[in-house]
C-alpha cells in the first residue's frame, strides 16, 4: 500500500480550511508571544484497555506547543470544576454580573483582583480560577474547542458564559477593559457541519469581551463539506486523515499522548 499523503489529499479533506497554512500561521503568531495560555474544551470518555482517545483540537494544542519558542501553559478544562453561569446578567432586580461585591477575596485564586463573579464565590469548589488566574497574567489565551451540533462544544460555552463579567465590567458597568491588551483565539474541529459559522461568532463574542482577536488565532478544520455525510466509514476517515495530517506539523511525529 502507498502511504504517501500528498498535498492533494490535504487540500482534499481539510475542505474548508487550509490546515497545514492555518497551523503554521498560528505557530508563526504565538512564537512572537512570552505567556500564551491553551485551554482545551473537548472532551472523550476513556475505555479501560484501549490507547487514550484525545480530542483533535487538543491534538493541535499540543503540536503547537511542541514548536513555540516560549512554552505555554495548557489547561484541559474537562478536567476541572466549573460551576453554571448563575445568569446574573438577567435578574429581575437587575445586571449583578461582575459588580465589585462579587470580587473573588482570595489572593491565591485571584492574585490580580480581577476575578469578580458571583458562582465562584457560591459554588466553594468551583475551579474558574484555575483558568482566569493565568489568563490575567498571559498576553495570548488560546481556547480549543470542537463542533457538536453545529455549535461550540457544551464545556466552551459554558466557560465563555461563565467569563461574561469581564464584559459586563467594562461595557455595562462602564468600568474598565480588565483584558486590553490580550489576544484571544479559538480554534475547533468538526467532522461536517458550521465549523467556519462557529468560528466566525466566537471571533464576535470575544471582541465584544475586549481581547485583540488577531485572524491567526481563528480558523476550524472541518473533514467535509457535506453535512449529510454520516457514513460510519467516514467518521473513521476523518479520525485516520487528521492523524496524517497532525504528523505533518510535529516534523513525523504523532501525539499519541497528552503531556503536561
Amino acid at each position: 500500500m502507498n502511504n504517501i499523503f500528498c498535498i492533494e489529499d490535504i487540500l482534499k479533506y481539510a475542505q474548508s480550511s487550509d490546515f497545514v497554512s492555518n497551523f503554521n500561521n498560528t505557530l508563526d503568531y504565538l512564537n512572537a508571544k512570552n505567556r500564551a495560555v491553551f485551554v482545551t474544551t473537548s472532551n472523550r470518555f476513556q475505555i479501560k484497555g484501549k490507547q487514550e482517545d484525545i480530542p483533535k483540537s487538543t491534538q493541535i494544542a499540543h503540536a503547537l506547543s511542541k514548536r513555540m519558542k516560549a512554552e505555554p501553559v495548557i489547561i484541559h478544562a474537562d478536567s476541572l470544576n466549573i460551576a453554571m453561569c448563575e445568569g446574573n446578567i438577567s435578574r429581575m432586580d437587575g445586571n449583578s454580573c461582575g459588580v465589585k461585591d462579587s470580587l473573588l477575596k482570595d489572593k491565591e485564586k485571584n492574585p490580580s483582583g480581577n476575578h469578580r463573579c458571583w458562582a465562584s464565590i457560591n459554588v466553594k469548589d468551583d475551579e474558574l480560577w484555575k483558568i482566569t488566574k493565568p489568563l490575567f497574567d498571559s498576553d495570548c489565551i488560546l481556547f480549543f474547542g470542537s463542533i457538536r451540533w453545529g455549535q461550540a462544544n457544551g464545556l466552551y460555552q459554558k466557560i465563555i458564559e461563565r467569563l461574561s463579567w469581564i464584559e459586563n465590567i467594562n461595557v455595562t458597568l462602564k468600568e474598565k477593559n480588565i483584558v486590553k491588551g490580550i489576544d484571544a483565539g479559538f480554534i475547533c474541529t468538526g467532522h461536517n457541519w458550521r465549523g467556519s459559522d462557529v468560528v466566525k461568532i466566537q471571533k464576535e463574542v470575544l471582541s465584544y469581551f475586549g481581547f485583540n482577536t488577531p485572524e491567526s488565532l481563528f480558523w476550524n478544520w472541518q473533514w467535509t463539506k457535506n453535512s449529510e455525510d454520516e457514513d460510519l466509514q467516514g467518521y473513521k476517515k476523518d479520525a485516520a486523515d487528521f492523524k496524517k495530517l497532525i504528523k505533518l506539523t510535529v516534523k513525523g511525529k504523532n501525539i499519541d499522548e497528552r503531556q503536561e
